[in-house]
């Protein structure tokens, strides 16, 4: 019987026009929420981080698809830790205001397989 493979899934990140319009202090209080999300996708169970990158040099304003802010490349084990992972953007408070974090972000997992290729 073979090992069940894990999904190699990238979380495509994109700050929308909220983010930029909201005052200073919420944007550190989105801020501050973002990498409680970011962090809550690394603490998830059976999820390896590969990396990250974050386009935020070269791409100015908001996103709202590809090209993407930043982007998370990880092993998930299942699809439900994908959703679970995205969820992450709709539970996750942003300060004690009625916001959660999905106002100011958007997410997209697009979600594959490791491609091997061998030598010849």
């Amino acid at each position: 019987m073979s090992e069940k493979k894990p999904l190699r899934v990238l979380f495509c990140m994109g700050i929308n026009q909220n983010f930029f319009d909201a005052a200073r202090d919420e944007q550190l209080e989105v801020w501050a929420a973002f990498s409680a999300m970011w962090n809550g996708i690394h603490d998830l169970p059976g999820v390896t981080v590969f990396g990250n990158m974050d386009d935020d040099q070269s791409m100015v304003g908001p996103s709202s698809g590809y090209p993407w802010t930043t982007y998370l490349l990880a092993d998930v084990p299942d699809l439900e830790t994908v959703h679970a992972a995205c969820n992450l953007l709709r539970t996750t408070a942003v300060g004690s205001g009625p916001y959660k974090l999905w106002r100011y972000v958007k997410i997209e997992a697009r979600t594959g397989r490791e491609l091997i290729i061998q030598r010849a």
